[in-house]
């Protein structure tokens, strides 16, 4: 948080007057997203909160960390690996896109789950990758030596691009793994990780929707929680136990490194830690900036989601086949619209802004009366002007994403520009005819995923909105059309649908098989082509240069801002905003209360899954082999004072990214895996509030319960080291 001088040291009095309070702050909430090789200075404030095990345990570069046991899974989640077969526990919503396309209406693994008998059941997901971290390494000296702070960064950026190649080649050479340099602190540091991916990974289990989601939006980003937010996947290697493509001859992957799984259990205060990657926040920007998110990015997309989520679940409802093409696709939509809410409700209930400003005043005064650099003097006020400056574009440009380019009609008409550029290259007829048939197969995944008639209604939803808040700024096309077809979105929409070549498969493919090389036309006057290049060329010539060069001059105020700070604040303990990179985080179990006595505890059960069953809602709808399960009460070794843990709550500092980390006891054993955060500390990517930010994970024993009780599934625990 980011208090200035004058409220810390009001906040150390209010402190004196209550001791016990801040100290239950102090112990309990742990902000900070710490890089695993610098948690050896935190050592002692883990071990105060309860932490058994020596940090080196945590990480090292001799290969025997449990930094070898966390894995990236696919581009954006975290796994973890539970066997020494190469089990990787994850999320079930990290797992969903690549089950998705391995589900079809005959093997609906959404509605009966899927859970491999054997490892030969087990099912190869193409495209999907899991990338193990071996060693993270400072490299700054190697990489900003001899650069000056306040050279430009036009400049700056290719000198150290030029630099990274060399230092990421280098490393690659020695090592004999992939080498990854990222910055940190706006460019302030570079870190190298060194890096193997696997690409040959398989689906083992995936508990169905009635688990996996249950709750649907009405839980999302809410505690308590009742989902089963889990699924297991299996690394194959070849022959050395190193990255191969997928060979059906490949093995499992021989894990040196495993997390073992406790069944003890925790009690709130106990120690918790998070390890895993954490994609993106901004902690130390300046207030105008976060104001951007609060008035312009988050009112702006959640009001158009609102409207994209109705017109897709109205459909998805009605139709299975639908559902099915949606379901993926909608529970991103759904995650970011439910997150921003509480985003901007936790920065108002904190006053984030103010206290964003109270922070700048002290600083503005530490720089102009204390800083040696004078470049610090105007930092703020350039950042000011700079923000003020792009607020009306970024208005713009967040409408044509969020409405715009959400519907896909629209945003797929940038395969219809790449048609239409074979035209303009003068391709022969045999040119033409073999690349405008390649680039009409490139759409099979589209069209498999897509339903023409829910995009059409989608169309008539969102372009109103768009019409109605940038009337005088849209182009002269959508103006036309938006008046010839008598200010009617959905006379509009039966236009555009009727008579464009790309909502059609069949029309497209047709197109690409008799186009002649004189038919550009057909192209131009398509009406999806149409509302694509002009939208497209609206944005290259008004928008993108103006945001792009905003971006580029707010990177350079940051990188030197970021700097400032902790010449500003010399005793506070920085850590690098989130960038997908490995963090840890700790913290305890600790219920949610920020408001008063709250009616849960820091734990769900299954008898509570179990009362919030409707057979009328598919977010709520309890499958019936569960309910079957807890009316006999056969629970086994997974009980917990005759019920089943499901979900429960820690004080760490998570982010997107994080999904899928698993959440360690002071032993540095499994006992959950995180899934989401409190809907009333979703603010954290901005402003840590320790009352209001919890992470919230799924109990590993209800985990193995699904596993064998529900799934029969019970050999894969076989494989597991179950801590005694």
């Amino acid at each position: 948080m980011f208090e200035s001088k004058r409220l810390r040291l009001a906040l150390g009095f209010i402190c004196i007057l209550n001791i016990t309070l801040c100290a239950f702050f102090e112990a309990g909430a742990k902000e900070g997203m710490w890089i695993p090789s610098t948690i050896k200075k935190h050592e002692n404030q883990m071990k105060a909160l309860g932490l058994e095990i020596p940090v080196e345990m945590i990480y090292n570069d001799g290969g025997t960390g449990l930094n070898n046991a966390v894995v990236l899974f696919g581009k954006g989640c975290t796994g973890e690996i539970i066997s020494s077969k190469g089990l990787v526990l994850t999320n079930h919503h990290c797992g969903y896109g690549t089950v998705q396309g391995l589900t079809s209406l005959e093997k609906d693994y959404f509605a009966t789950g899927f859970f491999a008998k054997s490892i030969k059941e087990e099912i190869p997901c193409p495209g999907l990758t899991v990338t193990f971290i071996r060693r993270i390494e400072n490299v700054t000296s190697k990489i900003t030596t001899g650069i000056s702070d306040t050279l430009r960064d036009a400049i700056r950026d290719t000198l150290i691009a030029n630099r990274i190649k060399v230092v990421e080649k280098d490393y690659a050479k020695i090592t004999g793994m992939d080498a990854t340099i990222k910055s940190y602190f706006e460019g302030n540091q570079y870190w190298i990780a060194i890096t193997e991916t696997y690409k040959d990974i398989r689906l083992t289990a995936f508990p169905p929707n009635g688990i996996g989601t249950f709750g649907g939006d009405d839980e999302n980003w809410v505690w308590p929680r009742h989902t089963g937010d889990f699924s297991v996947f299996r690394v194959y290697a070849g022959a050395d136990n190193k990255p191969a493509p997928y060979a059906a001859g490949n093995k499992p992957y021989d894990a040196s490194q495993f997390f073992n799984i406790s069944l003890k259990g925790y009690k709130e205060g106990d120690f918790s830690m998070v390890y895993g990657f954490p994609g993106t926040t901004m902690e130390y920007i300046s207030s105008g900036e976060l104001n951007q998110v609060y008035s312009i990015i988050d009112p702006i997309s959640i009001e158009a989601r609102t409207r994209r989520l109705d017109v897709w679940t109205e459909h998805m409802t009605e139709h299975r086949d639908v559902f099915l093409k949606y379901t993926s696709k909608r529970a991103g939509v759904a995650n970011g619209w439910k997150k921003w809410q509480g985003e901007i409700e936790g920065l108002r209930v904190n006053n984030a802004i103010e206290k964003k400003e109270l922070y700048e005043k002290g600083f503005q005064q530490w720089a102009m009366n204390t800083a040696t650099d004078p470049y610090v003097k105007t930092l703020l006020p350039q950042l000011k002007t700079e923000v003020d400056n792009i607020d009306g574009v970024l208005f713009h440009e967040q409408h044509i994403k969020e409405e715009l380019l959400a519907i896909e009609l629209i945003a797929t008409g940038a395969a219809m520009e790449k048609m239409q550029a074979c035209f303009r290259a003068k391709f022969t007829q045999a040119q033409l005819t073999d690349t405008l048939q390649k680039l009409t197969k490139a759409l099979d995944g589209f069209y498999k995923n897509y339903d023409m008639e829910t995009d059409k209604d989608l169309f008539a939803s969102l372009m109103p909105l768009y019409v109605k808040n940038c009337k005088k700024e849209m182009p002269a096309y959508y103006k036309k059309q938006y008046h010839r077809n008598l200010r009617n979105s959905n006379r509009w929409a039966r236009k555009v649908y009727r008579s464009s070549m790309l909502a059609s498969q069949e029309k497209m493919m047709a197109f690409a098989n008799t186009a002649k090389v004189n038919d550009s036309n057909k192209l131009k006057n398509d009406h999806a082509y149409l509302l694509y290049t002009s939208i497209a060329t609206l944005r290259k010539e008004k928008i993108t240069p103006k945001i792009d060069a905003y971006r580029a001059k707010k990177h350079f105020l940051n990188r030197l801002y970021i700097n400032a700070q902790m010449n500003y604040e010399t005793e506070r303990d920085f850590y690098p905003d989130a960038n997908l990179s490995l963090r840890v985080m700790f913290g305890q179990v600790q219920g949610l209360d920020p408001d008063g006595d709250a009616p849960y505890s820091y734990q769900t059960k299954l008898a509570d899954v179990v009362a919030l069953d409707d057979s009328n809602s598919l977010s709520f709808k309890v499958p019936a082999k569960l309910k079957d399960l807890y009316n006999k009460k056969d629970f086994g070794r997974w009980a917990l004072n005759g019920d089943v843990p499901v979900a429960f709550i820690a004080s760490n500092h998570t982010s997107g990214g994080n999904s899928g980390s698993p959440i360690l006891n002071s032993k540095g054993e499994l006992i959950g895996t995180n899934f989401d955060r409190a809907y009333e500390g979703t603010m954290s990517d901005y402003l840590f509030d320790p009352n209001r930010c919890r992470n919230i994970s799924v109990d590993i024993r209800y985990t193995l319960f699904i596993l064998e009780k529900f799934g029969g599934a019970g050999w894969l625990i076989d494989e597991m080291k179950i801590a005694k």
